[in-house]
Order: structure tokens, then sequence, then C-alpha cells
């Protein structure tokens, strides 16, 4: 059993050694977005390692029941919309920094989706930071992701760096999965991405994830804050939730194993990606509050190191589950991107963070761990936090 937390409890040991910065302790902190998958394991952390936490959750019909049963008795939670500022005001009082974790996330069902994430998502956090300013709340850890690249980073053999254009759906109909050069049509090969990549979000979310950065970047130039946005990778872990198109491919895949489903692997299962335990994306969180100059905003990778296709994730997650093998089955998604390969260097250099739980230890873990129920009052669909 992995123990989620040991990368917290002492900062000296997140990533091994840490910058040459002074470590804030028992600070008082407000997350919102606290009680969902991401967002209630940066509380159990923020715990652990001695600091005050406080939650904000507007704990929606059709995702919870109520408060958690996982919720721990040390944390204050705060019942409210983040959209809405008399309940922000309240959440605030008396904070030292926040981890904004609230949010509407995934590809999410279409077109109709796209007010949902510019409200939530954007307006949202609009509003948590101007309450931060009117507080003088001068420390954010922004939760953003890897999206924001839109396709991750590619080289011509010919022209170099390139970025390739979106997918066609007639080019994913036919099969042609792999972007082509934007110039020569040659093949290309992947690379890392770093975080001075331009950003190139395809979809709503990721619209909606590039907006919440230049928000806060516009927040810390005029508060003198310190914005860090960490640009999460493929998250996995216990209390991911259950049965709904809004989560990551890897809840997707337990639940069809739960249910005693094959997991469906769209395209030709060959995609590149990250794949990052929830225990160390908590660790990033705590090492992000120490980080980031006043007024401005810095971004950082949280990401494993550690490349796996979709496909091998599918396999792997199945054998350890104990559940039929996974179909490849060519179905594709627009708006999905084919390859993210990320590079954690930024953050182990500035933050001190390096993940820490390995690949297969990960999954075998995740294949035991518990998911999150959907309510039982309304049939579950978009995600907070």
């Amino acid at each position: 059993m992995i123990n989620p937390y040991r990368a917290v409890t002492d900062p000296a040991r997140v990533g091994g050694a840490a910058p040459a910065r002074a470590w804030l302790r028992d600070m008082r902190i407000l997350v919102t977005g606290a009680a969902g998958f991401i967002g209630s394991h940066v509380v159990d952390a923020a715990l652990a390692a001695g600091h005050e936490v406080r939650g904000l959750d507007s704990l929606p019909a059709q995702v919870h029941d109520g408060k958690p049963g996982y919720w721990p008795a040390g944390a204050e939670l705060v019942t409210g919309d983040v959209r809405d500022p008399g309940t922000v005001d309240l959440a605030l009082t008396g904070v030292d920094a926040v981890c904004h974790q609230a949010a509407i996330v995934g590809l999410g069902a279409g077109l109709a989706d796209m007010p949902g994430y510019c409200d939530v998502n954007m307006t949202g956090t609009a509003v948590l930071l101007a309450a931060m300013a009117r507080h003088r709340i001068s420390r954010l850890v922004l939760a953003s992701s890897m999206v924001v690249y839109g396709e991750g980073g590619y080289e011509c053999s010919s022209h170099g760096p390139v970025r390739p254009r979106a997918r066609a759906r007639g080019e994913l109909a036919r099969g042609q999965f792999e972007p082509r050069c934007p110039r020569c049509a040659a093949r290309l090969r992947i690379a890392e991405v770093t975080e001075s990549a331009a950003l190139d979000p395809r979809n709503a979310y990721a619209i909606s994830k590039v907006a919440q950065e230049q928000l806060a970047g516009f927040w810390a130039r005029q508060a003198d804050g310190s914005a860090v946005a960490l640009r999460y990778h493929n998250v996995y872990g216990p209390r991911m939730p259950r049965d709904t198109p809004y989560s990551g491919v890897a809840a997707i895949f337990r639940s069809a194993l739960e249910a005693g489903r094959a997991p469906r692997v769209f395209e030709d299962g060959a995609q590149q990606r990250d794949f990052i335990h929830v225990s160390d994306v908590a660790a990033a969180n705590l090492a992000a509050l120490s980080a980031g100059p006043p007024g401005q905003l810095r971004a950082y990778n949280v990401a494993s190191g550690e490349t796996r296709t979709i496909g091998q994730m599918a396999t792997v997650l199945a054998a350890e589950f104990g559940g039929p093998e996974p179909v490849v089955t060519g179905e594709f998604r627009l708006g999905d991107v084919r390859h993210v390969v990320a590079s954690p260097a930024l953050a182990r250099a500035e933050l001190g963070f390096s993940a820490r739980t390995g690949f297969r230890a990960g999954m075998a873990e995740f294949a035991a761990a518990p998911l999150r129920a959907p309510a039982s009052r309304v049939q579950a669909g978009r995600l907070p936090g």
C-alpha cells in the first residue's frame, strides 16, 4: 500500500533536496473544490504537513450526496459556490494562501458544455481572485492542466520544432492519427513539452484553463501576489469518480473493469501520455505554496517523467485488476490530442518536486483503490474539483 503523503510531511524530502528557500509552515490554507478527487488529497496532504485547512465546495447534487465520508475531521468545509462573492468572502476570512482546484473538468460532451466551462472555470476564478485582493491574500496555487498546450512537442527532420495543426475529422475517420509536419507533411518525432511552449488550447475546457492562468497572472501583477500554475498531466488514484464521461481516461477504464467490461481504447492505443499519481500532485501543491516571486505567474509541469501509451496503461490496469484485456476500437473524439510528453525538469529545479510513485506501483494500488460512486439522486455529470 502506498503511503500517500510521505512526500509532503517533511518538506526537505519533496523530490529530494529542496531548493534554498524558506518553507512556509503552519499556514492557513483554503482549498477550493476541496471535496473533489484532487482537492480532497490536497486537503489531506496539507493537514499531514501541519497546516490549518479550510475547504470550499458546492457539493453539487449530480456529484455528491452531501459531505463525503472521506472528509477529514480536522478540516472545516464551507459549502457554497466559488462564483458567489459572499461565500468566497466567508471562506477566505483569516486565510494565508489558496489552492484553487474548483473547476469543471474533462473534454466534455460537446459544444453544449461551453457555457459551463466558461462560467465555473473563468467566472469562478475571477470572483476568487477579486476576493483575494480584498482580503489581501497574496499567495495562489492554481490547478492548471496539460491541455493548455494542445498537442505536445514535435520535431520535423527537415524543419525542426513544429506545431502541427488540429487533426481533422476526416483524417481520424480514416485512421490517420499521427500529426504531420504542417510544412512538408512528413512524420514527426515526439519531443518533451516544456513550460515555455506556446499555448494552443483545442477544446472548451483547455480554453478555460488558459483563461484561468491569464486571470491569475493579471491578479499577480495588480495585487503583487505570487501565483503558481501547476499544469497537471494525467492524474489517477483513489477517489476518482466512477461512471462519468467527464473524468480522466484512467477512471473510465477502471469503471469499465468494475462493471466486468473490457476497457475500450480509442484510436490505435499508441497515444503517449504521462500518468501521475494523485499523492504526487498533492505534494506538488504543497511545494508550490512557498514558490513564485511576487508580481508574476510561474507555471510548472506536474508530471512523473515516465511516458506510457494509453494502450499500455489500459493493459497494466486490466492485468492488476484481474479483468478482461482492453479492446482497441479505432474510435476517436474530435478535440483529443495525440501525444503530450512532459518535461518535469523545471518543477524539480525550482520547486524541489519530483514524483515519487512509479507507474507500476501506482497502477497496482489504483486497481484496488475505491472510486467515488456517482451521487444517487442524479446521474453523474460535470465534475467540479
